[in-house]
């Protein structure tokens, strides 16, 4: 990039694209499409990217691919799961996010990509951040795996398969993915001592352990408070898979780290959860990656909490336990679910509404009520046992 352009996409990155890419008239030394690429990649970047910002000569790649890139915290999560130094093969690179990440720790990462602006990009992004130790290659991956480096065994090989059809809708299972993993299992395990491969938040894990075989672990991988991935680590002895529900925004809570929540399926079946006949003054909501996993008794049983009900996935005591890894509501008092009642304990009509376990979603309850989004309460509706009920919270 040169000066000019620099200095155009800073000037302008706060502007209107579309009205940028219109006027590219009045700029003809300066490329706009490229340059608006770059100003939407730099707003994106301050939220999912942020030590990019750092370096001005990045260079952003298309809409399409900044959307289906890790973010940073995600990427760095997934390099930290690994010991050093290892050798890596990323089979589908993209942006580009998680070779960056494995390249901090690993002695050589290879990136493979069959999108040639795609590799231009990276190879560009490797000179400019000064990364020496990863090598692009422009290849189609299972066909370069199959064919280069044949006696050539990695640590560690990496794969994020497309989760889009034909039709450009969006899929979850190994076998509708490109490349469908399943097909090519004998190649990719004869290739490397590991295997990672990400998967849809909306994949059913058990399944998914089931068809790959040989998992060890699973981790679900939570940024901002929302389910982003799930990562099956495959390749190590037989056994039961550990699954880690982690929320990267909530390792750290005021200095004090907080431990990810591991636990096996056969230790979820084992425990015990009691279930409360009355709601105690708190009211607990796991976080994304749990209600993903799935551990529900087992969180009641290791925080010393109530359940609300076998499929409620709410929590209850009279008492704070302030690690609890999701958020946590002060019950006000138990509210019947009519809109005068409920208008009448909420000063304004503003509130938030939650649903668990309720014959109605919270959009449609909140427009019910005559509730509007915002303010410091929270309808929580939901069920206690077999009985329907709402209560009125504060957080």
């Amino acid at each position: 990039m040169t000066k000019e352009f620099i200095d155009f996409v800073n000037a302008h990155k706060d502007e209107d694209t579309a009205r940028l890419l219109l006027s590219a008239a009045r700029y003809p030394s300066i490329d706009m499409p490229v340059a608006v690429q770059q100003i939407e990649g730099l707003r994106t970047a301050h939220d999912k990217w942020p030590s990019l910002l750092a370096c001005p000569d990045y260079l952003y790649p298309p809409r399409l691919n900044r959307e289906q890139s890790s973010s940073e915290a995600a990427a760095r999560y997934k390099a930290s799961l690994l010991p050093a130094p290892l050798t890596v093969a990323d089979l589908t690179g993209g942006m580009g996010i998680d070779t960056l990440a494995f390249a901090r720790v690993a002695q050589h990462v290879d990136y493979v990509e069959r999108d040639p602006q795609l590799c231009a990009l990276m190879e560009h992004n490797l000179r400019a951040l000064g990364i020496r130790n990863v090598t692009v290659h422009c290849d189609d991956s299972l066909q370069w795996l199959q064919s280069h480096l044949s006696s050539f065994t990695f640590h560690l090989i990496y794969l994020d398969p497309a989760r889009r059809n034909a039709a450009g809708r969006k899929v979850a299972g190994f076998e509708d993915c490109t490349p469908n993993i399943l097909d090519h299992a004998a190649l990719l395990r004869a290739r490397c001592q590991r295997l990672m491969v990400k998967a849809s938040p909306m994949i059913d894990i058990d399944l998914a352990c089931r068809q790959l075989g040989d998992v060890g672990e699973v981790h679900v991988v939570g940024v901002k408070g929302e389910c982003k991935e799930v990562l099956f680590l495959c390749g190590s002895p037989a056994g039961e898979p550990q699954i880690t529900c982690v929320n990267l925004n909530t390792l750290i809570t005021q200095n004090t780290p907080r431990t990810p929540f591991s636990f096996s399926r056969s230790e979820e079946a084992a425990a015990e959860g009691r279930y409360c006949r009355q709601v105690g003054r708190y009211l607990y909501e796991p976080d994304a990656t749990l209600m993903k996993g799935g551990p529900f008794k087992l969180l009641a049983q290791r925080y010393g909490l109530e359940l609300l009900g076998r499929n409620t996935h709410l929590y209850s005591a009279d008492r704070f336990v302030g690690d609890f890894p999701g958020r946590i509501f002060e019950v006000l008092r138990e509210l019947k679910l009519s809109r005068k009642e409920v208008l009448a304990a909420i000063p304004g009509g503003r509130a938030h509404v939650v649903t668990r376990n309720y014959p109605l979603e919270a959009a449609v309850l909140q427009k019910q009520l005559g509730l509007k989004e915002g303010g410091d309460y929270f309808v929580v509706a939901t069920s206690v046992g077999d009985r329907k009920c709402g209560f009125l919270c504060k957080m």
